[in-house]
């Protein structure tokens, strides 16, 4: 290669590398301005109070009979918020819990689901609501059945949507979307998740079992939902503990009696939830002696296309049987 040729070379060499290096701090900089804001924004959102498992973070707003939420899997008082959205109505008081290790809840020793249904008791103690009616979604269920079943006399009622395993019922059972690693890889870092929401978000439908047919029908009120939900997992790293605490639902050490519930109960689940079988939400309307089974022919895990059915179901059972 002559001299001045390889000059030339070396020369759009260096500029491809400054370019690279500039699109690399401006892209670094607009991750670290993002995240500063969810992070503010998550902080601010929540109030935390003092448990006998340690501090856990809650958001109260509405006004009416006192309905708890309990997030599902991957999300925290900031998704918990999105359910009454999606599943609630007016006239209620909502108090959105972050679970076990996720956001500001602490992860103590022994992170069962019987420890977290103490901790809800204990924040019920603080904000004086001697009575509550549960919404819990997925992961969330396992802890509303524990909190429903040693403290009848402070549940009035239970709503429960794409219930995740509990003893008996197994994890095996469970059809995930994805390799275990690729979950672990998702949420090792807020870069790599912040990435992936920014340039293509439609790539995380698998984790909330939205097919690419699910995808083409979604009606305005079904994709404000999905999008909240993926915003809602940011930032990840705040959440990993918990979610390597979701075990905790299926130990074999825990123990659910549905039978001693006395609280009615609203179960909901689809025929073709892609992540907990509709066998789970079978087996918990047959064992809740006061359970009544909304079952869907379709909708996944997040229930899509019948938001305003599950809604419309949710808001009356929850007027009917919620106290003041």
């Amino acid at each position: 290669m002559r001299p001045n040729s390889a000059r030339r070379w070396h020369g759009i060499v260096v500029v491809v590398v400054v370019v690279l290096v500039l699109a690399a701090v401006g892209v670094y900089g607009v991750y670290a301005r993002d995240m500063q804001r969810i992070t503010q924004r998550v902080t601010a959102g929540g109030d935390l109070v003092q448990t006998r498992h340690g501090p856990i973070e809650y958001a109260r707003w509405g006004y009416g009979p006192a309905v708890l939420v309990v997030h599902g899997a991957g999300g925290g008082y900031d998704q918990g918020r999105l359910l009454p959205q999606a599943f609630g109505g007016d006239g209620f008081t909502w108090i959105s819990v972050s679970r076990f290790g996720y956001l500001r809840s602490a992860m103590p020793k022994a992170a069962s689901t019987r420890a977290q249904a103490e901790a809800f008791a204990d924040l019920l103690e603080v904000l004086n609501i001697d009575r509550v009616a549960i919404l819990a979604m997925s992961g969330g269920v396992p802890p509303a059945l524990q909190f429903a079943e040693h403290y009848p006399q402070r549940t009035t009622a239970l709503a429960l949507l794409s219930s995740a395993p509990f003893t008996p019922l197994t994890a095996a059972q469970q059809k995930l979307p994805m390799p275990a690693w690729m979950y672990q890889m998702l949420f090792s870092t807020d870069f790599v998740f912040w990435m992936i929401t920014t340039i293509s978000p439609e790539s995380l439908d698998a984790i909330f079992d939205v097919s690419p047919a699910k995808r083409t029908n979604l009606t305005a009120r079904d994709k404000a939902f999905v999008d909240g939900l993926v915003a809602a997992f940011l930032p990840v790293t705040a959440r990993t503990e918990g979610l390597r605490n979701e075990g905790a639902a299926v130990d074999p050490a825990a123990r659910y009696d549905l039978a001693a519930i006395t609280a009615p109960a609203l179960v909901v689940h689809a025929r073709d939830d892609g992540i907990n079988p509709f066998a789970f939400g079978e087996y918990a309307a047959r064992q809740i002696p006061d359970a009544t089974f909304m079952a869907l022919d379709d909708g996944g895990h997040i229930l899509l296309g019948h938001l305003d059915a599950v809604r419309d179901r949710v808001t009356t059972f929850l007027r009917q049987h919620a106290v003041r």
